[in-house]
């Protein structure tokens, strides 16, 4: 495999691992921007967040996403500290519960 194929790859990995990312956000009542700056402040503005908030549906037309897939995909690209902020709001809202 050639490295352009294998960037084009990672590329469009990446960009689904956001994608869910915001839409778990959304299926939450949770602002992905909000999280994301939380996680990274002073990184400015993600286009890649924003194209992929601007594909989120409702979360009524949305498939379920668990905490558990979105956590282990943020982990496979090294969001730690995205992964981090995720959890604190899980917890939040396992104890409201």
């Amino acid at each position: 495999m050639n490295r352009e194929k294998i960037n084009a790859n990672y590329q469009t990995e990446e960009k689904m691992m956001i994608l869910i990312y915001a839409q778990w956000c959304v299926n939450h009542g949770l602002d992905p921007v909000m999280l994301y700056e939380k996680a990274y402040p002073g990184q400015g503005k993600n286009n890649l967040l924003v194209e992929a908030v601007a594909q989120t549906v409702s979360p009524d037309e949305s498939e379920h996403i668990s905490d558990a897939t979105l956590l282990n995909a943020l982990h496979v690209f090294e969001n730690v500290d995205l992964a981090f902020v995720v959890q604190k709001e899980i917890e939040k809202r396992d104890k409201a519960q």
